[in-house]
């Protein structure tokens, strides 16, 4: 078995795009319309071994609701304090500060990409076996 992607249903695929390759350094790989049920998708990632699907629905004009279930998509990063100060420039929402998390040693912020999903970034440097993440 092997992790291909995440799928996640977005608004404005154009926003989204400009997103997570501009603003957090991902490649678009791929990027397909499919005219007879009217949506497209594209797959962004750092590499082709895990991407983010972003799914593209033509006729929803209204977003989605994100719900319960879902709870983010995590990022490792070696310096999330300056990752984020970078970001914050760019526009990026900052729902979380970096931080360690409760009870443990490893940092976390979290952000928020142009549909309201919620991304974590992991400060790999000080990730531990015994912290949740």
């Amino acid at each position: 078995m092997k992790y291909l992607h995440t799928m996640i249903r977005v608004k404005n695929l154009d926003d989204s795009i400009q997103f997570y390759t501009e603003k957090l350094g991902m490649q678009l790989f791929k990027k397909s319309v499919n005219e007879q049920y009217k949506y497209t998708l594209a797959f962004v990632g750092y590499d082709e071994s895990a991407m983010i699907e972003l799914t593209y629905n033509w006729d929803n004009t209204e977003g989605y609701d994100l719900g319960t279930a879902f709870g983010h998509i995590a990022l490792g990063h070696d310096d999330i304090y300056s990752l984020c100060d970078s970001l914050k420039k760019k526009g990026v929402t900052i729902k979380r500060e970096p931080n360690p998390v409760l009870g443990g040693s490893t940092h976390i912020a979290f952000i928020t990409d142009p549909d309201g999903y919620s991304i974590e970034l992991i400060q790999t440097s000080t990730m531990s076996k015994t912290d949740a993440v």
